[in-house]
């Protein structure tokens, strides 16, 4: 019955202004296990969100090797974007989750073959588990209008085949991840502090190919590893942006980078500065580090959330996933009803658990904030699980963080704005 339910959401709509209408997007033949938290993609009408999509055929085996299980995920993802009616020409952004980062050059030359006009913008990091256990998994974005499509090069680098530095389109700017090393050489300088500014000037360079600046960035996910404090990553971060007008941000400690790196920010901007409004709830103090919501015309990304208490005293009190992710969903509640919007114009959902095995216990919280379609869904174990102990003032650690993406109308796009 669910299966049936969400063929039928896929049909289902609901309006979205300019955008057109939010859609669910479903292959011939999808396995009922492939929409168990969410269909395989979602059409919001100018952009196309497709699931996180790993190396499975309809018959629910794997490719024995890993660069087939990376054609077939890829495959995969061109399934979904078919069944948008485009073509992997429009996809202009990609994000892969690897097991095993000693596979990443195996991974470059599979995309190389993949991609040998007009590769997307992509994001690549190491992580302790995947859903199935697979090794590799990849979402995209896809863009409906062509026009002003263009790749960016980061300047003074050797050229990529298979991905780009960065991927305009008619609104948007989406950047690959941008590392923590020498552009020319790939060497990974010691110091921490060093990794982060080289990121974040090779991140502004792309922008600045583009036409743009830091202040352009509606959305900034930092991958960085135990290598690097987050403190120092904040202190220094903090200072390329605007207080209280930073972009939307999901930080993530990973198990891995590619070639040896400890720090890497991916992202997007918008052209038109605008149409860039970032969105805080009142309950929430302007931040040096993150805005709760920033809206890129009609789409509204949202930094990640956690089951953490906002207020003077702060913190995760709950011992469970079940019980944190209540929270979490309020949290992100209170950001899109300032933005005047609700959970069923959400587009697409990063989920990041503490241990995947906890799966069914988020989903059954997850659902029930839905009364339509779910959003385009990715889910991932980032790192090892931690020790669920409290500390000393009683603050459990996040077992779970979520990010989102929703997309409203024109003509609200900004009903509360931050000063």
């Amino acid at each position: 019955m669910r299966f049936l339910f969400l063929l039928a959401a896929s049909v289902l709509s609901f309006p979205s202004g300019a955008q057109g209408q939010i859609r669910a997007v479903i292959p011939p033949h999808t396995p009922a296990a492939n929409v168990a938290l969410g269909p395989p993609g979602i059409d919001a009408g100018d952009y196309v969100y497709v699931s996180g999509q790993g190396p499975f055929r309809l018959d629910g085996s794997t490719p024995t090797t890993f660069a087939d299980q990376v054609r077939q995920a890829l495959d995969n993802v061109n399934s979904v974007v078919r069944a948008a009616d485009l073509t992997m020409a429009h996809v202009v952004y990609v994000q892969v989750y690897l097991r095993n980062m000693n596979q990443y050059l195996e991974l470059n030359h599979v995309f190389a073959d993949y991609f040998p006009e007009g590769p997307p913008a992509r994001a690549v990091l190491g992580v302790a588990r995947l859903p199935q256990e697979e090794e590799v998994q990849i979402n995209a974005v896809a863009v409906r209008d062509l026009q002003g499509k263009q790749p960016v090069s980061e300047p003074n680098t050797p050229s990529t085949k298979g991905y780009c530095s960065g991927m305009l389109t008619y609104d948007r700017l989406f950047v690959s991840t941008m590392p923590g090393s020498d552009p020319s050489t790939g060497a990974v300088p010691e110091d921490p502090a060093a990794q982060v500014n080289l990121a974040l000037d090779r991140m502004n360079s792309v922008l600045q190919a583009a036409g743009l600046t830091m202040g352009h960035m509606v959305f900034v996910n930092p991958y960085l590893t135990s290598e690097v404090p987050l403190r120092i990553m904040n202190q220094h971060y903090a200072r390329r942006f605007e207080f209280g007008n930073t972009p939307a941000r999901a930080t993530m400690e990973v198990s891995s980078l590619p070639q040896g790196g400890h720090i890497a920010y991916t992202g997007v901007a918008v052209r038109d500065l605008t149409r860039r409004h970032a969105i805080r709830p009142k309950n929430m103090p302007p931040s040096p580090t993150a805005s709760p919501c920033v809206f890129a015309g009609d789409t509204l990304y949202c930094s990640a959330k956690s089951g953490f208490l906002p207020g003077p005293n702060g913190g995760v009190y709950a011992a469970t996933t079940t019980d944190q992710t209540r929270q979490t969903m309020r949290n992100l509640l209170d950001n899109l009803e300032e933005a005047d919007l609700s959970f069923d114009q959400v587009v697409s959902a990063t989920i990041y658990l503490d241990d995947l095995s906890d799966s069914p216990l988020f989903a059954k919280v997850y659902r029930k904030y839905f009364t339509g379609i779910l959003p385009a869904q990715t889910t991932l174990q980032q790192i090892p699980s931690v020790e669920r102990k409290p500390d000393a003032e009683g603050h459990y650690p996040d077992l779970e963080q979520m990010s989102l993406i929703a997309v409203g109308a024109r003509g609200r796009l900004n009903p509360h704005p931050v000063p």
